[in-house]
């Protein structure tokens, strides 16, 4: 198992760098009770002008529905005399300076104190357009002090066109100010309100599902085999639920993973020692061919260079085995390689002969393909042994056939293979280069067409199965580069049978 990395403190992040400290929140939780207070307190800002205005309307039609009814009591003397005590205590309770009536056309004063030399801004709450009625307010707080306001309405409590009253506009800023510090606390306090709610809902139904899926991550990473870091899927149909399910599976194929890693790590470990003890068999075996070289047997010397062959390659496979460790391949060193030669080399190992199963090349002696010689000569018995097997293990008697052409284009040479044997299974198509998947014989281990495969796209190129049915197998191996024929041999395709 992999060394987990420390975990990481406040005051140091990833590769030991020190993190920042910012002021606003880490947790998920606390960031979505202040965005909600924030977004409430927002929404407010918008209702904030139409409020105000409203409540200046409202303060300025109380003070004209007072004068109205001052005025009523004034007008209700007979002689219609007024002495200035009780005019002073209606205007007062009124809250205005002067009260006026239209009617008729003609506009009456019923009720005015001493004149002011003031200006006073009109107010016309008859007919108000939305921009002006919603800068109102701002105008009133901002426009000066001790100025006077002229406000006409239409009256409720007695006949006539409008009625008009002058006030002082001090009286309506200060209860405007008294009302947007109402207005602000309440705007607080809805927000923290709504924000502690939508706080306590998101909470219970996203936060605390991510806190426990982040645990379970956190706890797998530290150790993927505590039965405690495994999550448990609920039965939601949200987002969530999705993410518990996948996490789980992810859980299960990284533990099997692990498991896969750590069995192939102690089967590393034995290779290497078994490894280790072939070599020393291939060094007794080449020490023996040397000696049976001085024999001097016709037999034999026509058999020694297969021997050598065969060892050498043994012994350099063992020895990349050995360096490279977990069955690293070296990279190839691609050089011209002449093709017929390299089939001939490969069937003969493969176990093809004129008798069972034959190589047919449909390949000019002088055709070459830019590869590595050791590489390619694993790859093409591997193609070929396995086409061989094939045949074989469906009739062993019959005589079968395993057909070569090369096809150059692009730039890329292509290799094709095609045997006629009884093709692949479903089960052994379906993870056909997958190492101890893909293997179609019983008791194989698959690890041919994967290292094959793997070879070849080392080399820039790739090993493809074209087609596998009942009348046979076709894989096509491409190599990158292309070697020319030498002009002065013209290219004839020639069938070349090998022998045993």
């Amino acid at each position: 198992m992999v060394d987990a990395p420390p975990p990481q403190t406040e005051t140091t992040g990833p590769r030991n760098q020190p993190t920042r400290r910012w002021l606003w929140p880490g947790g998920l939780s606390a960031r979505l009770l202040v965005l909600t207070a924030l977004f409430v307190a927002g929404a407010a800002l918008f209702v904030f002008p139409a409020t105000l205005a409203a409540y200046e309307e409202q303060w300025l039609l109380d003070r004209i529905r007072a004068a109205e009814l001052a005025s009523t009591i004034a007008e209700a003397d007979p002689a219609r005399r007024v002495t200035a005590p009780v005019r002073q205590q209606l205007l007062e309770q009124a809250g205005v300076v002067s009260v006026a009536i239209q009617t008729d056309g003609m506009r009456r004063l019923v009720l005015a104190a001493p004149r002011d030399l003031r200006t006073p801004y009109l107010v016309d709450m008859r007919n108000q357009n939305p921009l002006t009625w919603m800068s109102a307010p701002f105008q009133t707080l901002f426009g000066g002090e001790g100025r006077m306001v002229r406000v006409i309405a239409e009256p409720r409590f007695r006949s006539g066109e409008f009625v008009e009253i002058v006030t002082p506009d001090a009286p309506l800023r200060e209860a405007l100010l008294g009302y947007i510090g109402q207005l602000m606390l309440v705007t607080l306090f809805v927000a923290l309100l709504a924000g502690l709610a939508v706080y306590l809902a998101l909470n219970a139904f996203l936060v605390q599902p991510m806190q426990r899926i982040t645990r379970a991550m956190e706890r797998f990473r530290a150790d993927p085999n505590d039965p405690a870091a495994r999550v448990k899927p609920s039965r939601r149909r949200d987002e969530i639920g999705r993410a518990e399910v996948e996490l789980e599976r992810m859980q299960v194929d990284l533990l099997a993973a692990l498991s896969s890693r750590a069995r192939l790590a102690q089967l590393g470990e034995a290779v290497a020692k078994i490894n280790h003890d072939l070599r020393n068999m291939l060094t007794s075996a080449q020490i023996a061919s040397d000696r049976l070289a001085e024999i001097g047997d016709p037999k034999v010397a026509q058999a020694l260079p297969r021997l050598e062959r065969a060892l050498d390659r043994a012994v350099t496979l063992a020895t990349d085995v050995l360096a490279y460790g977990k069955s690293a391949e070296a990279a190839p060193e691609a050089r011209s390689t002449p093709l017929l030669g390299a089939l001939e080399a490969a069937a003969e190992d493969a176990g093809l002969s004129e008798g069972g199963v034959r190589l047919e090349t449909l390949i000019d002696p002088d055709d070459a393909v830019m590869a590595d010689a050791d590489q390619l000569h694993r790859i093409l018995v591997n193609l070929l042994r396995n086409a061989r097997e094939a045949i074989q293990d469906r009739d062993p008697e019959r005589a079968g056939r395993v057909q070569a052409a090369l096809t150059r284009e692009a730039g890329i040479s292509t290799l094709r293979l095609s045997d006629n044997g009884p093709g692949l299974p479903e089960r052994a198509m379906a993870n056909l280069f997958q190492p101890f998947s893909g293997s179609a014989r019983r008791g194989g281990t698959g690890l041919g067409l994967a290292i094959s495969r793997e070879l070849a796209q080392a080399h820039g190129g790739d090993l493809t199965l074209v087609r596998s049915t009942a009348e046979g197998t076709v894989f096509e191996l491409t190599l990158p580069g292309v070697v020319e024929a030498a002009p002065a041999k013209p290219k004839r395709a020639r069938r070349k049978k090998t022998d045993a």
